[in-house]
């Protein structure tokens, strides 16, 4: 069975979304970052980088959230394109690394930079909110004129767009909704979603 080893923050529930979209049977293994777990030599082997999410399919271990989105979507040969050659792989493909090289990043050192760091931050703060609020125009100049990221139905779409809606529902909350405003196209298409009951939060 799936080993899925995650705690309650955006990234890991992004991949507990598309594991139950997928409806793959898994182990969910509580990792309790504030205790140190990450770094214990047992999860280290997983990943050695000693982040959460990170997935063990038996002899295969996987970590970052969008290497399992990837490969969970390939191994179920569902909401992605299945054609590596195909025009359509090949935008699901660059939606998705614009999310984890673009939008996740500069969303979460926004936050992190208006609600955690000490001052002084202003310059840290501009630019951080320059890029994430350039990046969601970005996409909400596309979702003004699609559906979905990609695909005209919900199995061809929303695998691109389930890791636009954790991240979005995230950092809507912590940010107090101001990504609303800058897109109103990406807020409007997304709906609440609660974490699967199977998962438990940790402190």
């Amino acid at each position: 069975m799936l080993q899925f080893f995650y705690n309650t923050a955006p990234n890991p529930m992004k991949v507990a979304l598309l594991l139950e979209e997928l409806e793959i049977t898994y182990e969910a293994i509580p990792v309790e970052t504030r205790k140190g777990q990450q770094f214990e030599p047992k999860f280290l082997a997983i990943n050695p980088n000693g982040k959460v999410p990170a997935v063990v399919d038996g002899s295969v271990s996987l970590f970052d959230s969008n290497a399992i989105l990837l490969y969970l979507a390939d191994r179920e040969q569902k909401f992605i394109p299945t054609d590596l050659k195909s025009p359509d792989r090949a935008k699901a493909l660059s939606w998705l690394m614009f999310i984890a090289s673009g939008i996740g990043p500069f969303s979460g050192q926004s936050v992190h930079f208006r609600h955690a760091a000490p001052d002084p931050k202003e310059y840290a703060l501009n630019r951080y909110d320059f890029e994430a609020h350039r990046h969601w125009k970005l996409l909400d100049d596309h979702l003004s004129k699609n559906t979905y990221m990609l695909g005209v139905d919900y199995s061809s779409g929303m695998y691109t767009i389930a890791i636009v809606l954790i991240r979005l529902v995230a950092t809507t909350y912590q940010a107090g909704d101001s990504a609303s405003p800058v897109a109103p196209n990406s807020h409007a298409s997304t709906n609440w979603v609660d974490p699967p009951n199977r998962l438990t939060p940790t402190a």
